[in-house]
């Protein structure tokens, strides 16, 4: 069933690519087998992709310039150029494979969450767009531009609407029939969903025989005009070592592998998972790269472009109740029997109907989009909209490679911006109980039933935002309109996460702005409001590790304390921390750490430094 939908795909999608329809079933072929054997996913079925086909089809376009220029004013051998486009796009391949191959072995596979779900649905829906623009100019029987090389998907779009009156009446009656009967079929399926039958028609195979039976009976190509499939290659792929060639930028191959791998594992690792969740199985993230990048690797030596798990093609995998990988390799011997037997057959496909397939496909891509734009403006996520209306745009008004860009680069300043800051809360004194204490944020406590929910009954410390942290003697009896004050003089710091390098160096700014303000909504150009230090009281009780660089930075803040003579305590330390305090001699720098609550450190304070608490 697979195989259906798969074959048909990979011949449309090798238009995006810019290459022979024979290199989408390559594409189809190897990594597909490779992967049934390599592959933890029962489900994921690999193969080319209609985001990285345009990825691929972006990048030989781009380096085409280069050969172009070297022949300039004369125009290169087409096939000159064929091996160019083919060459490229195996070398993307390999260096994709291998990029891949080394995230899953050095066990990077947490990467594929580092792109947030805004950046990526944006990309998405832009590229969706770029590949409706592009083939809608094939389905309407347009002429390309004569500078298409060097164009963009907003000029693609000014040309189009431009030459309207150029249209091939025939070529748009034959390919919008064609999408019109595939998107009816997949409205007829949603409805009926009970008819077994109905749900398993392969319609993309179905309209492929009914248009090159309609166009071979009426003779599209020759009385009408109608760009046909032709005479393909069938012959299977022969192993050839893929190298970068001669003319080609390979910063740009290199970079582009990058943004195609990032991509390509974001989709497969998520794709993968999902479906084995669905069937109750586990997947390994770092198996899967490993698995994925071998088989790119393989598939670059056999003229493949990059191929990863496809969404649609899963779908159908797990409708048909695939039990193994052993369905993915029955789907690779399918290809090979069409390669061999099948394309001879296709030379009266229109080639509008391969257009109409793929618009078909990233019209599936669009249509998680408008409910996504609904969910944020719901949750009013402005940040998050702006976002995926604004990567969106910009694929569309600029390049799918600018897009990308966006969506990686803005994804991984947000991650480094959250991170760069510790979560860490100012703690005050319950005006209704000595032993508790509440984060001071000028939101009242929560109410005893509040907490009862949060700790689920249970009267140990909670780590929860607003629950409180307790000292020695507490009791759980809170009121609705309990407030925490301050205590004059100290400072009292409940960290929240484990320290490390990036979120170790803005606590001690954070630090200062409490000291000064007692609140970190309080804007640093305001005068200051709270009374000198006299001591600070960490409470590490979320604090379950520290690396070398945050340690080295706590013990310059605990140092700074001491030269003011502000004493430095620390509670409800865990033993790992304390262990490294003790190598790091923080005693001797100035820092108690031998206190089980925040009450005992207050008492000590009191008793043994003369610093009120009360």
């Amino acid at each position: 069933m697979v195989a259906c939908l798969l074959v048909p795909q990979a011949l449309s999608y090798s238009s995006l690519t810019r290459l022979p329809p024979a290199y989408g079933l390559y594409t189809a072929l190897v990594p597909t087998l490779v992967y049934g054997m390599l592959g933890t996913s029962r489900h994921l079925s690999m193969g080319p992709e209609a985001l990285i086909s345009v990825l691929i089809g972006t990048l030989v376009k781009g380096q085409l310039k280069h050969l172009y220029a070297a022949y300039s004013p004369d125009m290169p051998p087409a096939d000159t150029v064929e091996q160019f486009s083919t060459a490229v796009a195996s070398a993307v391949a390999l260096l994709s494979g291998t990029f891949t191959f080394l995230l899953g072995m050095f066990r990077l596979g947490f990467l594929d969450s580092m792109i947030s779900e805004s950046s990526l649905r944006g990309f998405i829906s832009g590229t969706a767009i770029v590949i409706i623009i592009g083939q809608s100019r094939i389905m309407l029987g347009i002429a390309a531009a004569p500078s298409s090389v060097h164009s963009t998907p907003w000029n693609d779009l000014k040309f189009m609407l431009s030459h309207l009156d150029q249209i091939h009446a025939v070529t748009a009656m034959v390919s919008l029939g064609a999408l019109l009967f595939l998107r009816l079929l997949r409205v007829v399926k949603s409805r009926f969903k009970s008819a077994v039958w109905l749900q398993q028609v392969p319609d993309t195979l179905v309209v492929i025989v009914l248009t090159t039976a309609i166009s071979w009976a009426s003779r599209l190509g020759q009385a009408h005009g109608v760009v046909i499939f032709g005479q393909v290659d069938g012959d299977l792929p022969r192993f050839r070592l893929p190298h970068i060639p001669r003319y080609a930028d390979s910063k740009d191959i290199v970079s582009s592998a990058l943004t195609i791998t990032m991509i390509g594992v974001v989709e497969s690792v998520i794709v993968a998972r999902e479906y084995a969740g669905r069937n109750h199985y586990a997947v390994s993230s770092n198996r899967e790269l490993v698995a994925l990048g071998v088989s790119n690797a393989v598939g670059s030596t056999f003229r493949a472009y990059p191929a990863f798990g496809s969404l649609s093609r899963s779908k159908l995998n797990d409708r048909a109740q695939a039990k193994s990988q052993l369905s993915g390799v029955i789907t690779a011997l399918l290809v090979i029997a069409s390669l061999l037997g099948l394309l001879p057959y296709l030379y009266h496909l229109p080639r509008g109907v391969l257009a109409a397939i793929i618009t078909d496909a990233v019209i599936s891509l669009l249509s998680a989009t408008p409910g996504a734009i609904a969910f944020l403006f719901k949750v009013q996520a402005w940040s998050d909209l702006f976002l995926l209306l604004f990567i969106c745009f910009c694929s569309v008004a600029a390049s799918v490679e600018t897009g990308i860009l966006l969506a990686v680069v803005i994804s991984l300043i947000m991650v480094i911006k959250r991170s760069n800051m510790p979560r860490i809360k100012l703690l005050g004194r319950s005006m209704e109980n000595d032993n508790d204490f509440y984060p001071i944020d000028g939101a009242p406590p929560p109410s005893r039933n509040l907490l009862r929910r949060l700790s689920f009954g249970s009267s140990t410390d909670s780590q929860d935002d607003e629950a409180p942290s307790r000292g020695a003697g507490s009791n759980n009896s809170l009121s609705t309109d309990a407030q925490a004050r301050h205590i004059d003089g100290v400072l009292i710091v409940r960290i929240e996460e484990p320290l490390y390098f990036a979120n170790a160096g803005q606590l001690h700014a954070r630090l200062n702005r409490m000291e000064m303000y007692g609140d970190m909504r309080t804007h640093p150009s305001e005068a200051p409001r709270m009374s000198p230090t006299r001591a600070v009281v960490f409470d590490l009780i979320g604090m379950s590790d520290i690396d070398g660089s945050a340690l080295e930075i706590l013990l310059g803040i605990v140092h700074e304390y001491a030269r003011r003579q502000v004493r430095v305590l620390f509670v409800r330390v865990c033993e790992d921390v304390r262990a490294r305090f003790e190598q790091a001699h923080m005693a001797a720098a100035g820092g108690d750490y031998d206190f089980s609550d925040i009450s005992t450190a207050l008492l000590h304070l009191e008793q043994q430094l003369c610093i009120p608490t009360a």
